[in-house]
């Protein structure tokens, strides 16, 4: 399995864009379809979008559709978040996943995305 570590969170105004990495350790990541989630203060955590073991497929979150792309590098061990458009309600805490026998596991500490109005 892998161990996942988030970057690139910060403080962004509205309509700016960040870049969120996930870097994982460990030989099955390549393999694993990858996921983003998030969680805002004082609500469950959220499914944001997610990514095939190739790229080959993605699904995401009707709240960031058309706004938030995920894609991967299996070379690097690195799955991306590109975040365009953000908004205050996009604020939270922004964690990766990977999907082990239909389950999502293996988080990452999570990185926080501030959206200011």
């Amino acid at each position: 399995q892998v161990q996942l570590v988030e970057s690139g969170g910060g403080l962004v105004q509205a309509g700016g864009a960040l870049r969120l990495s996930c870097a994982a350790s460990g030989r099955t990541f390549s393999s694993t379809r990858m996921g983003w989630f998030r969680q805002a203060p004082g609500k469950e955590r959220e499914f944001v979008g997610s990514i095939s073991w190739n790229g080959g497929s993605t699904s995401y979150a009707d709240s960031v559709k058309g706004r938030f792309t995920i894609s991967r590098d299996n070379a690097k061990n690195t799955l991306y978040l590109q975040m365009n458009s953000l908004k205050p309600e996009d604020t939270a805490v922004y964690y990766c996943a990977a999907m082990y026998f239909s389950t999502w596991s293996n988080w990452g500490q999570g990185t926080q995305v501030t959206v200011s109005s």
